[in-house]
């Protein structure tokens, strides 16, 4: 470990405020407590009804990565996250590129939340025109953020009850409504998971890699690692707790779901399928969704920046991203204020840029897309830096950090293979620009790219 220098120690860090609590939370919003809603239609159709195992079956392939994410993160409390983790035991310029890679994904997360959100409040409020709800929300989520991590932590709690209340209440009327309707007996509450009638091995397993889609952004909570009271503890068990409650709370939702509209019965929209669905358990629903999905994507663009903001800090802490912009601390709120400002001002630019361009619609798709394909990169990465890091170089080889970070490498491998051509041009477009980048500031790599400086533990 690198012993930082007298100058660096004595200048703001990042304070430690953070629970095991705040993380699950944080995690949480970010993925969002209503996160299969959206899908619920294209997994229903894709799958042929089998919604609940794939997500399922996507949750246990996802643990394999969450278990790598808190393994690194015993070994490295650092804000740097998969960047840190693969620049540290693999190489310093596939870590820089892994990070850039999370530059993309975490930066994409609040643009298309923003557009999304936008979209939606000049539907239900059209004397606002679209562009002035972008710069509403884009200053929001800006503001939110600037005012610290326990403000931050205090947000997400609420958000978090806001989407469990409006959780609780579909339950409810789901079962009221499914409890109070003739049913064919105990296949009726079984089909969701297994259907004879129309079960497909290859069906079920393109469902699922559409499923694991649901988890991207757990990854989020390791780039918090300073702000965490003991995060060689706690960032490993929230990681973990995080794919477990999402993925079970996720499991019973479409479950409810899908035994209120059956899959033999088509949707009238298979993208708002969910929607209807709960309108059949009780019509205020369809409303009462619609506006929870508007609040579950406030949470999780905020979340996102709050991520961006602190895996450049990482970068630039390590000299990846100029030093003197990237990793300063605002010293009364301890947080990295120029991050926060820079992530917002340039969501607010593309998000004006690719609406204008492509339109808002197309910009949305292509965005989740291209987001995707950064993800997947730094979770393969996560993968291998555990593999090396606890097997080929530590002491404890066993089965486990054999077996379960190869795993994750895999399934991450499959996922992102089969990504639309659109997302791996683009993607592939701005991997090309880090490497431009990274030429130009080690001379053509004949300078050390990245200074790694983890901080002493508080």
């Amino acid at each position: 470990m690198v012993t930082p220098s007298s100058s660096v120690a004595a200048a703001p860090r990042l304070r430690r405020a953070l629970g095991l609590r705040h993380l699950i939370l944080y995690g949480i919003v970010v993925i969002q407590p209503v996160a299969p809603m959206s899908p619920f239609g294209v997994l229903s159709n894709t799958g042929r009804g089998h919604v609940v195992t794939a997500i399922l079956i996507a949750m246990v392939g996802m643990l394999f990565t969450a278990i790598s994410y808190g393994r690194m993160a015993r070994a490295y409390p650092s804000a740097g996250s998969a960047f840190t983790y693969v620049g540290q035991e693999i190489n310093p310029g596939l870590g820089f590129l892994t990070g850039w890679s999370m530059v993309m994904d975490y930066m994409l997360n609040p643009i298309i939340c923003i557009i999304w959100i936008s979209q939606q409040a000049n539907v239900f409020a059209p004397a606002v025109p679209y562009w002035g709800w972008v710069i509403f929300f884009a200053a929001v989520f800006t503001s939110l953020n600037i005012l610290g991590i326990r403000t931050s932590a205090k947000i997400n709690t609420g958000l978090a009850v806001a989407m469990g209340v409006v959780i609780a209440i579909f339950f409810v009327m789901a079962a009221r409504y499914i409890f109070s309707h003739p049913h064919d007996g105990i296949a009726f509450f079984t089909r969701p998971f297994y259907d004879p009638a129309t079960f497909n091995a290859s069906a079920l397993f393109r469902a699922t890699s559409i499923a694991v889609l649901t988890y991207i952004g757990f990854d989020g909570i390791s780039t918090l690692s300073e702000e965490v009271e003991n995060p060689r503890r706690n960032i490993m068990l929230a990681t973990v707790l995080t794919c477990i409650t999402i993925g079970i709370l996720s499991a019973v939702q479409v479950y409810a779901a899908q035994l209120l509209w059956p899959a033999s019965e088509p949707f009238p929209n298979e993208t708002t399928a969910f929607v209807f669905a709960a309108a059949r358990a009780w019509a205020p629903l369809f409303a009462i969704i619609g506006l929870t999905l508007v609040v579950a994507n406030f949470g999780s663009g905020m979340g996102a920046q709050l991520g961006a903001a602190r895996l450049l800090y990482g970068m630039g802490r390590s000299n990846a991203l100029p030093r003197s912009f990237f990793a300063a601390v605002d010293p009364k709120r301890r947080i990295p204020r120029n991050n926060v400002i820079f992530v917002g001002a340039v969501a607010l630019l593309v998000v004006f840029l690719m609406s204008y361009t492509v339109g808002a619609d197309q910009s949305y798709n292509l965005g989740a897309q291209m987001l995707n394909f950064g993800a997947l990169i730094a979770f393969m990465g996560v993968n291998l830096a555990a593999f090396v890091h606890y097997f080929v170089r530590g002491r404890q080889r066993d089965w486990s950090t054999f077996v379960l970070p190869l795993a994750g490498f895999c399934i991450c491998f499959g996922l992102w293979y089969f990504l639309s051509k659109e997302a791996k041009l683009a993607g592939t477009a701005w991997i090309i620009v880090g490497l431009i980048f990274g030429a130009i500031k080690t001379g053509g790599f004949r300078r050390n790219l990245i200074d790694f400086e983890l901080p002493p533990e508080e």
